[in-house]
C-alpha cells in the first residue's frame, strides 16, 4: 500500500464535513486514505464553533479522535509560537495552525480560508502547500491512485 499523504486540517474544513456529506471536505476526511492531523488548540476551537452552530460536540470529538492524529502545542508557550509563526498568517487566530502543521511536517494544509495564510511564504519556508478541499481532491484524482 502506498504511503499516506499527510494533511493538516483547519477547523473550518472539519466543521464543513460535519454540516454536509456532499462536499469535498466530507469525502477527504471520511473516504480518502489520508493521514490527518489537527492541533490540540484547534480541537478547543472546534468545540466552541460546534456549540455555536448546534453541532453535537460528542459526535464531533469522537470523529476527531477516530480520524486525526493530534499535534500538541504548549498553551504556556503561546507568546513564543506567535513570535515564531506570526509572520505566516494574516489572521492572528490562525498562527497555531501553521505552527502545528510545521511541527507535524505535513505535505498539505487544508483550509477554506486561504486568504488568512501567507501561502507562498509557508511553501518556501516549510515546503507546505495550502489548499482548499476541492483543490486537494483534484490533486489526488490527478495522481490516479486508489484513495
Amino acid at each position: 500500500m502506498a504511503k499516506k499523504i499527510k494533511v493538516f486540517v483547519d477547523s473550518d474544513v472539519i466543521i464543513s464535513s460535519q454540516i454536509s456529506k456532499l462536499g469535498a471536505a466530507y469525502f477527504l476526511l471520511n473516504k480518502a486514505h489520508l493521514e490527518l492531523y489537527i492541533s490540540n488548540l484547534s480541537v478547543l476551537e472546534l468545540i466552541d464553533v460546534a456549540q455555536r452552530l448546534k453541532i453535537k460536540t460528542g459526535t464531533l470529538t469522537s470523529f476527531v479522535e477516530r480520524q486525526f492524529i493530534q499535534v500538541n502545542l504548549s498553551e504556556k508557550n503561546l507568546k513564543g509560537i506567535k513570535r515564531k509563526f506570526g509572520e505566516y498568517t494574516n489572521d492572528p487566530f490562525d498562527i497555531h495552525v501553521v505552527a502545528a502543521a510545521a511541527k507535524a511536517k505535513v505535505q498539505f494544509l487544508l483550509t477554506y480560508n486561504l486568504k488568512d495564510y501567507k501561502i507562498d511564504k509557508i511553501k518556501r519556508d516549510f515546503n507546505l502547500i495550502c489548499l482548499r478541499p476541492a483543490q486537494l481532491l483534484q490533486y489526488l484524482r490527478s495522481l490516479q491512485t486508489q484513495f
